[in-house]
């Protein structure tokens, strides 16, 4: 009877992990060996609320994955103590962040990751951290949409401009031409 409760709590664990991989944009799996308590709560703190940085157990990690039909992740990431932080919003900006947190903290390790249902290595993860976040590549595709469109009123403009020139250039060459006849 005390087995019940105990499967009871693992279920809903799995439950929690599932749907916490399908409701995020990403996943990145981590090795928390050697951190304090206090620098794991500073980790959480450091990815913002649009991230949830949680601890679980290998086995209930790995079949909360498969339940949420994520395919290709290794069982190489499933082992030692494991941490994923499920993220929500810009993923850019979390990869950093726990990029940026492992350097500070060694101990803390990026195995691998899910991005938009796909198994991503340590490497591709830190890939994602070196990309611009997506604010500044919307702040360059403003930039850039601003240019063309500068560019676009110009060249609509040009004719016109052309026109009042040399309706202008008219004007003057026949006050000159009245002026010479007079």
């Amino acid at each position: 009877m005390a087995d019940k409760p105990v499967r009871a709590d693992k279920a809903s664990a799995v439950l929690e992990l599932t749907d916490h991989f399908r409701e995020s944009a990403a996943t990145v799996l981590t090795e928390y060996r050697g951190l304090t308590v206090k620098e794991l709560t500073e980790l959480r703190r450091s990815l913002g609320s649009e991230a949830k940085y949680a601890v679980a157990k290998n086995t209930l990690a790995k079949r909360a994955a498969a339940d949420a039909g994520i395919e290709g992740l290794d069982d190489a990431l499933f082992t030692g103590p494991t941490a994923l932080a499920f993220v929500r919003g810009d993923v850019v900006e979390a990869a950093k962040g726990l990029r940026a947190f492992a350097k500070a903290h060694p101990v803390l390790v990026i195995k691998g990751g899910v991005f938009e249902g796909k198994a991503l290595t340590a490497e591709e993860v830190n890939k994602l951290a070196d990309l611009e976040s997506r604010e500044v590549l919307l702040a360059k595709l403003a930039g850039a949409m601003k240019a063309n469109l500068s560019k676009a009123a110009a060249t609509f403009q040009a004719p016109l401009t052309k026109t009042v020139r040399t309706v202008e250039a008219l004007r003057a060459q026949r006050e000159q031409a009245g002026s010479a006849e007079a």
